[in-house]
């Protein structure tokens, strides 16, 4: 990427801007350009000079399965069912809990728990539908999102029957132009041609590719119109969220396997998993293997076993030197390390989360150090500087880390202030990075 910025002003004409773009969600196609609104994957001068010059700057998705297709292959006939009445509310509910299914966005509160808390609460309620990906490495619903949208949306009106919902928002990032512009055609021909009746609207906003709007709260207050900023808790969103009204929040991955789960019940995702763990994991790959992508794979496999059995292996050449198992925010752990199950509550006890399973891998050509600050600065420029412990704290790390020497007891004291004080989680998890090279990479401070 920093070839390409050096070398595209030289070559394009002068009346177009080359500038140096954040996380687009497409970390399995580096380097990544947009041009317009039309991502250039494996981006060369010479891709990105013929996109300029035939001025490709409208980004039209292609290749996905379309409302008839999606209706042709039964789609829709499951939630024909539910209002129909052939399948009943504590039924689908019961079967969500038993499948095990945890939001897939990173926190992991478990759905069908949340289905039944919403549920009890006085309605209006309202939904909340996150699929702005601000994680770096995390690009899993954007996948699913590109080729096969009505599953996700079928999911997101069985849980809208099932909980009580009256309106769908849906939360959208600006990068992805072309997926809100097949989304909003999709809805189109899904509201000319409903499957049933009475079904709740469904409205798309657009965020404005701010990370901190990925926190739940802060998604809400942007839908809103206003700053995305995180609320105090309690009341928590299921209570009082979106206009003041119970809100189920969902990451789109989670809505994406409902109907899956309900039409072959909750044992079959749970029959899955390894070393003790249950379900299916989407994991968002990238770095140094040979096939970089969205990985299916059983919860509880390990990074060794990702890398070989999906990935085709390490890049050519290069040898497994750490692995980021959940992102920026989930900690870097070294080759030594790579046997343990990726899943929920496995990683706490090393520093570390799955969180959305964006699993970046780092070679012996990489540093955990470099990786460190790349990663502080992403959190010190998405800070919402709301609170002064996530403010400062970022950048006070920033700042201490970016000296050959690292000051460790002022970079302790910092870490256990921005976990302890701030608001959410950007600010909680910003120092795993930091703390996982003191801890398992010492050899790279000298």
């Amino acid at each position: 990427a920093k070839d390409l910025l050096a070398k595209l002003p030289a070559i394009l004409r002068r009346d177009v801007r080359v500038v140096a773009a954040p996380c687009i969600g497409r970390c399995e196609q580096a380097p990544a350009a947009v041009v317009g609104q039309h991502p250039v994957p494996h981006a060369t001068v010479e891709a990105i000079a013929a996109k300029v010059e035939a001025k490709e700057i409208t980004h039209v998705q292609q290749g996905f399965i379309d409302y008839l297709a999606y209706r042709a292959e039964g789609g829709y006939q499951l939630l024909r069912e539910c209002i129909a009445g052939t399948r009943d509310v504590e039924s689908v509910i019961k079967t969500m809990e038993d499948s095990g299914l945890r939001g897939l966005g990173g926190a992991g509160f478990p759905a069908g728990r949340k289905w039944r808390i919403v549920r009890n609460e006085a309605g209006p309620r309202l939904m909340a539908i996150n699929i702005d990906e601000g994680e770096p490495g995390t690009f899993k619903d954007r996948f699913y999102l590109e080729r096969d949208p009505h599953r996700f949306i079928e999911g997101a009106l069985i849980a809208a029957w099932a909980v009580g919902i009256e309106t769908i928002y849906v939360y959208l990032p600006d990068e992805y132009h072309g997926c809100r512009g097949m989304l909003e055609a999709e809805l189109k021909r899904l509201r000319a041609g409903p499957p049933v009746q009475g079904m709740p609207e469904i409205i798309l906003r657009r965020g404005a590719g701010a990370y901190i709007c990925g926190e739940e709260s802060a998604m809400i207050e942007s839908i809103e119109g206003k700053r995305g900023m995180p609320r105090l808790r309690p009341p928590y969103v299921a209570q009082v969220g979106l206009f003041g009204r119970p809100t189920l929040e969902h990451n789109f991955e989670t809505l994406h396997w409902v109907r899956e789960i309900v039409e072959k019940g909750g044992a079959w995702f749970s029959s899955f998993g390894r070393n003790g763990r249950k379900g299916l994991r989407s994991f968002s790959v990238s770095g140094r293997v040979k096939h970089p992508g969205v990985k299916l794979a059983p919860a509880g496999i390990t990074v060794q076993e990702l890398i070989d059995e999906h990935c085709g292996g390490m890049a050519e050449g290069q040898t497994l030197y750490g692995y980021l198992p959940g992102g920026a925010s989930g900690g870097i752990l070294p080759a030594s390390m790579n046997n343990i199950p990726l899943d929920f509550d496995t990683l706490q006890p090393y520093g570390c989360f799955i969180g959305s399973a964006a699993v970046i891998v780092l070679s012996e050509r990489d540093t955990a150090v470099n990786a460190a600050r790349n990663m502080m600065h992403f959190f010190q420029h998405e800070s919402c500087g709301q609170c002064t412990p996530c403010r400062v704290g970022t950048a006070k790390t920033g700042a201490l880390i970016a000296k050959a020497q690292w000051d460790l007891p002022m970079l302790a004291d910092l870490s256990q202030v921005m976990r302890d004080a701030s608001i959410c989680g950007l600010g909680q998890a910003a120092p795993n990075p930091v703390d996982c090279v003191i801890k398992y990479f010492p050899h790279e401070l000298g």
